[in-house]
């Protein structure tokens, strides 16, 4: 197709008249045009792929991704009557300016901050806490509660040295030492079952 003008180009590629002209002036389109002003024209398979080659991977993750693609459309014929034969990819790794890779790339990044969105509506709405969170209010409050135990077992051993006339060390030892016991048995006991613990099925399906 030879002889569009800059607005028929435009549509063609799917940019704004506004941005053909940048590229005009940019020289970025050198030898795809004849003519000036409104009466330049342009020969739109040798801006497909004079452009098909520059366009750079910023552009191709912005708004340039539509522009990507149709440009892909033109130089692959996806306009004709027939369609392309379908050419099944491997399992390789998408080459680095392969179109594909580019539009995958940006499907991510918009997956990413939706899943980060719902995580932080979910957290605003008290419907979810974060792991880490938990961790560390639990850690506090477990760390509270045995000092303020020591505190008690410190005055146990106390009034029963003054009430039954013991020493007070040998009191306050005994009663370390079986602290200490049941807490290590309590431990190894809730280590257990945090670790056969499996998530509900909501907890599964919820994708953050």
């Amino acid at each position: 197709m030879v002889g569009l003008t800059a607005t028929q180009l435009a549509e063609e590629l799917g940019l704004t008249k506004g941005r053909v002209s940048q590229l005009v002036a940019a020289g970025r389109l050198d030898g795809c045009f004849s003519g000036d002003g409104r009466g330049r024209r342009f020969d739109l398979q040798a801006c497909v792929s004079l452009l098909g080659r520059n366009l750079d991977a910023g552009q191709m993750l912005g708004n340039g991704a539509s522009t990507k693609r149709r440009l892909s459309e033109l130089q692959s014929g996806a306009g004709d009557t027939e369609p392309a034969e379908f050419v099944p990819r491997s399992g390789t790794e998408l080459h680095p300016k392969d179109s594909d890779r580019y539009e995958l790339a940006r499907i991510q990044k918009v997956e990413e901050e939706a899943r980060r969105l719902r995580r932080a509506n979910a957290e605003a709405e008290g419907t979810v806490v974060l792991a880490s969170a938990v961790r560390r209010q639990v850690t506090q409050q477990i760390g509270q509660e045995i000092a303020e135990f020591e505190t008690v077992m410190r005055e146990a051993a106390r009034q029963m040295a003054d009430r039954f006339g013991v020493d007070y060390r040998a009191a306050r030892q005994v009663l370390v030492e079986a602290w200490r016991a049941h807490r290590g048995t309590r431990q190894a006991k809730l280590s257990e079952r945090a670790s056969t613990t499996e998530m509900s099925d909501a907890e599964q399906e919820a994708n953050f």
